[in-house]
């Protein structure tokens, strides 16, 4: 099952992209945006659904003021709380 991405398919994606980028610096401090990006070089994954998280705050109406850095601090920890797993025996 080898997909192609169509240019439309492409086009939309760019797109999305941009917007995402776009909303990100509106609500981000330079220092929380610097954080971000760090992340991102570490933890991919977790750096995605920190800023999926964080426009669908946006979207909803609930980010009333710049997100700072301590409070990106803050997110990750709870976004890596919910990745830890115990095992019980």
């Amino acid at each position: 099952m080898n997909e192609e991405i169509s240019p439309e398919d492409l086009k939309k994606m760019e797109e999305m992209e941009e917007m995402k980028k776009v909303i990100l610096k509106k609500i981000l401090s330079r220092e929380a945006a610097e954080r971000l990006a760090r992340v991102k070089l570490v933890k991919p994954e977790l750096a995605n659904e920190l800023e999926l998280y964080l426009i669908q705050l946006y979207q909803a109406g609930k980010i009333n003021e710049e997100i700072s850095e301590e409070q990106i601090k803050l997110i990750l920890e709870k976004l890596s709380e919910k990745k830890t797993f115990r095992i019980i025996k």
